[in-house]
Order: structure tokens, then C-alpha cells, then sequence
């Protein structure tokens, strides 16, 4: 069995940090890791989950704010064309955000 990962708790500031089960809400944790996490969190995150589990869940997140969308996409070795978040906001302009 792995040992856990070690995130910080600011990234899961809105739920029981001390409750939070890994192996149930993979790709919602994967994803939050690399919105509110630092290179450490990240590296916590690949370590444990895989690099082929932590590809598909952020390659079909819904949302992914978009400074992050980039880091991912380095990270992962994608380009951001092949993010369903990206798609998505293609799919749904906006107002340019002041």
C-alpha cells in the first residue's frame, strides 16, 4: 500500500481535510491539487496517483482556471487544445474578465 500523500491543507480549505478519503474522490483531488497547490503538492499528487491517472483526470476536468490550464499542460506534456476545460471556454466565450 502507498503511503499518503502529504498536501497542504490550504488546497482543501472547504472540506475535512482529517476525513478526506484519497481513493474515492480521485480526479476531483487531482484537479484540485493543480489549481491551489504549489510544485511540492504536485509532485505528492503524481507520486501517488500515477501519471497516467493524473493526465486523464485533468485532461477531462470541467473547469480549470486558466493560468492553470498551462501549468497542466506542461506538466502533463499536452497542449492545452486537448483539455475538455479548454474546449469548453472555447465553446462558451465571455466578456473579457477586467
Amino acid at each position: 500500500m502507498k503511503p499518503k500523500p502529504v498536501f497542504n491543507k490550504r488546497i482543501f480549505w472547504d472540506v475535512d481535510f482529517e476525513n478526506l478519503n484519497y481513493d474515492d474522490k480521485t480526479h476531483w483531488i487531482i484537479v484540485r491539487v493543480f489549481e491551489r497547490g504549489d510544485i511540492d503538492d504536485i509532485r505528492q499528487c503524481r507520486r501517488y496517483y500515477g501519471d497516467e491517472l493524473v493526465r486523464e483526470a485533468l485532461l477531462n476536468a470541467k473547469y480549470i482556471m486558466q493560468h492553470r490550464i498551462d501549468l497542466a499542460a506542461a506538466v502533463i506534456d499536452e497542449p492545452i487544445e486537448n483539455f475538455r476545460c479548454y474546449k469548453l471556454i472555447q465553446s462558451n466565450p465571455s466578456l473579457y474578465p477586467y
